[in-house]
């Protein structure tokens, strides 16, 4: 299994290995040799807090470089009037008489709460290559499903103030 990265998300990756192996892992390391210096580490809250911020950043480390060793780089190959990767559309939901704006991202930028919508999720992948007026059957399961109509169509191709999701 991997994940459809885009060659942004593989810079972030680097730039957030980098930070958490050079900054990140000499403070933590300061933190644990000041916390063992005050003795007594049995009950010793700063020297078990530290301990386990280095956990947390050597299991993102990990995380992160398995991301990127597993990953397969994707580009958008959608033509100028098609929905395609990082794009804003807006989508009119016929069931619900309902109209929301969607940007269509890798998964790991996918944020719900921002209307960032990723392109493995049901309504991503049925929006990918449709053009404005286009109608899109939205398979949720085998057992739902909904219709949408592409309204209109934004090129927002920077992902530079996209953020990688934490897990």
């Amino acid at each position: 299994m991997y994940d459809e990265l885009s060659e942004g998300d593989i810079k972030k990756i680097d730039e957030e290995l980098e930070y958490r192996k050079v900054v990140l892992r000499h403070e933590i390391l300061e933190d644990l040799k000041a916390a063992k210096a005050q003795g007594d580490l049995s009950e010793n809250f700063e020297y078990h807090a530290a301990k386990r911020e280095r956990g947390k950043n050597e299991s993102r480390i990990r995380y992160l470089e398995n991301m990127k060793k597993t990953a397969k780089i994707i580009k958008d190959e959608s033509e100028s009037d098609e929905v395609g990767l990082n794009n804003t559309v807006t989508v009119y939901f016929i069931e619900d008489d309902e109209t929301e704006v969607y940007r269509i991202v890798t998964t790991i930028r996918g944020n719900t709460l921002k209307n960032m919508i990723t392109i493995e999720s049901p309504l991503g992948k049925a929006l990918m290559g449709h053009k404005v007026g286009d109608t899109v059957q939205v398979t949720v399961n085998d057992s739902y499903s909904y219709e949408v109509r592409i309204e209109h169509i934004e090129k927002t191709e920077d992902e530079s103030g996209d953020t990688i999701n934490k897990y």
